[in-house]
C-alpha cells in the first residue's frame, strides 16, 4: 500500500514537472485569469490606485537613490562575476542554477542518461575522459635547485604550484619507497623525507640517512634539490649511480625469494632507471650531447618495458640538437604508432619533419597560384595534425605568448604541455629555415576542420573539457593560461553590464534632469501598460461584470 502511494506520488510529481517545462505559457495565462477574476475580493485596484498615489508622492531624490542603488549593486555583481570567469572559466550564477535550481525544476531526470545508455553508449567516451585528463610526468622536468630555485632567487616568483609538487611527492613516494624500508634504518628516514613538505626537513633528513649508509635515494634529493648547479646535481647523481648499482644487483638475486623482496627489487629497478636517465639529461645541458644519446639508447635497451619514464621524448629532443633528422625519424617510426598514446612531442616532431623537406622553399603567394604539392600536402596534414592534438603550441613557437618555465606535471593536449614541448623545442623549429613560417600561414587552417572540437575530433577524440581546471591547478598563477576552444563572455556578465552601466545612466539623468524624466518616466510606463490595458477592457465588454457574484452564489 505504501508503495502504491509512493508511486502515485512520483507521478503526480513527474506529471507537474512536465506541466511546468512545456505548458508553462497555459499555466501563465492561467494565473492572469485568476487574477482578474479575483479582482474584486482581493482589491487590486483599490491597491494599485494606493501605490500610484504613494508614488507619486515621492520626490526625484528617491528616484536618483534608486537608480544609484541598482547601479552599485549590479556592478558589484558584475565585478564578482568576471573575477569568477577569469578564474574557473564560468559564470557563478550560472553555475548555481544549474546545479541547484535545475534539480528543484525536475531538469537531472530529463537529462540524465539512463543506466543501460550509459553502459553503451557512454563507455568509449568516459575512459577517453579518464584518460585525456590524466596528469603526466614530465619528461623533461627542470631540477629544483639548480633551475627551479635559480628562478625562483632572481625574479621572486615561484615557478611550481602546491598541487605540482605535492603530484611530485607522490611519485617520489611511489618510485623511490616499498613496504620493506623500516627494516633498513636509512631507508626507513628517507621514507619520511619524501614526505616532507619543508624543503630543508627533506634536505636535512638526507644527509641524516647518509650518515648511516650510503643511500642511492638520499643523493637523489640533494642533487635535486640542494644542489645550485647542474654541475653539482651530476656528481651526487655519479654518486647515487655508484649505490643504486649495488641495491639493484643484491636484490636482483633475491627477488624471486618473496613477495617483500620482489618489491624491493621493483623499486631498486625504478631508482637506477630514474638516476641513469637525470644523468643523461646532465649531460645533455652540459653540452655532451652525443653521450646523452648514447646513454638514453642504452637505458631503453636496458629496461625497455619501463615506459613510464617516456625516456623516447628524451631521446628526441637530442637527436633534434644533434640534427640526426634520420634517427629522429627511425624513433618515430617505433613511437607514433595509433596503439600508443601521442604527445605534442610526438605530432610537432612528426610535423617538423615533413615541413623540413618543403619549407625552405615554401610561399604562399606561390602555393596559392598552383596549389600544393604532395610534400607541401603532407606536410600541411601534419600540421594540422599536430594543431588539433594540442591547439596550444603554435602560439607559444611563434612567440604569440611568453614562455615560462614549464611544470614537473602536464596534461596532455593541454596549456601545460604546450609550455612543456615549446620550452625545448623551440630552438629546433627556428633551426628548419622556413618551419615557422609554414607553421604561420597553415595552423589556423585546422579549426576549420574541426568546428565543433568538444563534440567531435577529425584525427583524435573531442577535445577534453577538463582542461583548463587542471592547467590552472598545474601552472603559476601569474601565467595567463590558454583556453582552447575560446569561452565567449556568459550572458549574466553581458547582462550585469549592461544593468550597471542603464541604472547609472538612469541616475544621472535622473539628478540632472528631474522634471523631463518624470515625464518621460510616465510617457514610457503609459506606453508599456497600453497594450495590457487594451486586453483587460476587451475581456471587460465580453465577460459579465457580475461573473464573481454569480461564482459566489454557485
Amino acid at each position: 500500500m505504501a508503495e502504491a502511494g509512493t508511486g502515485f506520488l512520483e507521478q503526480l510529481k513527474s506529471c507537474i514537472v512536465w506541466s511546468w517545462t512545456y505548458l508553462w505559457t497555459l499555466w501563465f495565462f492561467i494565473m492572469l485569469f485568476l487574477v482578474y477574476i479575483l479582482r474584486v475580493p482581493l482589491k487590486i485596484n483599490d491597491n494599485l490606485t494606493t501605490v500610484s498615489m504613494f508614488l507619486n508622492t515621492l520626490t526625484p531624490k528617491f528616484y536618483v537613490a534608486l537608480t544609484g542603488t541598482s547601479s552599485l549593486i549590479s556592478g558589484l555583481i558584475l565585478i564578482f562575476e568576471w573575477w569568477y570567469f577569469r578564474k574557473y572559466g564560468t559564470s557563478f550564477i550560472e553555475q548555481v542554477s544549474v546545479s541547484h535550481l535545475r534539480p528543484l525544476l525536475g531538469g537531472v531526470d530529463n537529462s540524465a542518461p539512463s543506466a543501460t545508455s550509459a553502459a553503451a553508449g557512454d563507455a568509449d567516451s568516459s575512459r577517453q575522459s579518464v584518460s585525456e585528463c590524466k596528469v603526466w610526468r614530465n619528461p623533461l622536468n627542470l631540477f629544483r635547485g639548480a633551475e627551479y630555485n635559480r628562478y625562483t632567487w632572481v625574479t621572486g616568483r615561484e615557478p611550481l604550484t602546491y598541487y605540482d609538487m605535492n603530484l611530485s611527492a607522490q611519485d617520489h613516494q611511489t618510485f623511490f619507497t616499498c613496504d620493506t624500508d623500516h627494516m633498513r634504518p636509512a631507508d626507513a628516514i628517507m621514507q619520511k623525507a619524501w614526505r616532507e613538505r619543508n624543503p630543508q626537513a627533506r634536505i636535512s633528513a638526507a644527509h641524516e640517512a647518509l650518515e648511516l649508509n650510503e643511500c642511492a635515494t638520499a643523493y637523489i634529493l640533494l642533487a635535486e634539490e640542494e644542489a645550485t648547479t647542474i654541475v653539482e646535481a651530476e656528481k651526487l647523481f655519479k654518486q647515487a649511480l655508484k649505490a643504486g648499482e649495488g641495491c639493484y644487483r643484491r636484490s636482483q638475486q633475491l627477488q624471486h625469494h618473496g613477495a617483500q623482496y620482489e618489491a624491493q627489487h621493483r623499486r631498486d629497478t625504478n631508482v637506477l632507471v630514474y638516476i641513469k636517465r637525470r644523468l643523461a639529461m646532465c649531460a645533455r645541458k652540459l653540452g655532451r650531447t652525443r653521450e646523452a644519446v648514447k646513454m638514453m639508447r642504452d637505458l631503453m635497451k636496458e629496461f625497455p618495458l619501463l615506459s613510464m619514464f617516456n625516456i623516447h621524448e628524451n631521446l628526441l629532443e637530442a637527436l633534434l640538437e644533434l640534427q640526426a633528422y634520420a634517427d629522429v625519424q627511425a624513433v618515430l617510426a617505433k613511437y607514433d604508432d595509433i596503439s600508443l598514446p601521442k604527445s605534442a612531442t610526438i605530432c610537432y616532431t612528426a610535423a617538423l619533419l615533413k615541413a623540413r623537406a618543403v619549407s625552405d622553399k615554401f610561399s604562399p603567394e606561390a602555393a596559392s597560384r598552383r596549389g600544393l604539392s604532395t610534400a607541401e600536402m603532407n606536410a600541411v596534414e601534419a600540421i594540422h595534425r599536430a594543431v588539433e592534438f594540442n591547439p596550444h603550441v603554435p602560439k607559444y613557437l611563434l612567440e604569440m605568448k611568453s614562455l615560462i618555465l614549464p611544470p614537473e606535471h602536464i596534461l596532455k593536449r593541454g596549456d601545460s604541455e604546450a609550455i612543456a614541448y615549446a620550452f625545448f623545442h623551440l630552438q629546433h623549429w627556428k633551426r628548419v629555415e622556413g618551419a615557422l613560417n609554414l607553421l604561420h600561414c597553415t595552423w589556423e587552417g585546422t579549426f576549420r576542420m574541426i568546428p565543433y572540437p568538444l563534440e567531435k575530433g577529425h584525427l583524435f577524440y573531442p577535445y577534453p573539457i577538463c582542461t583548463e581546471t587542471a592547467d590552472r591547478e598545474l601552472l603559476p598563477s601569474f601565467h595567463e593560461v590558454s583556453v582552447y576552444p575560446k569561452k565567449e563572455l556568459p550572458f549574466f556578465i553581458l547582462f550585469t553590464a549592461g544593468l550597471c552601466s542603464f541604472t547609472a545612466m538612469l541616475a544621472l539623468l535622473t539628478h540632472q534632469f528631474p522634471e523631463l524624466m518624470g515625464v518621460f518616466a510616465k510617457a514610457f510606463l503609459s506606453t508599456l501598460f497600453a497594450p495590457l490595458n487594451f486586453v483587460m477592457e476587451k475581456v471587460e465588454s465580453i465577460l459579465p461584470s457580475s461573473l464573481w457574484h454569480q461564482l459566489t452564489r454557485i
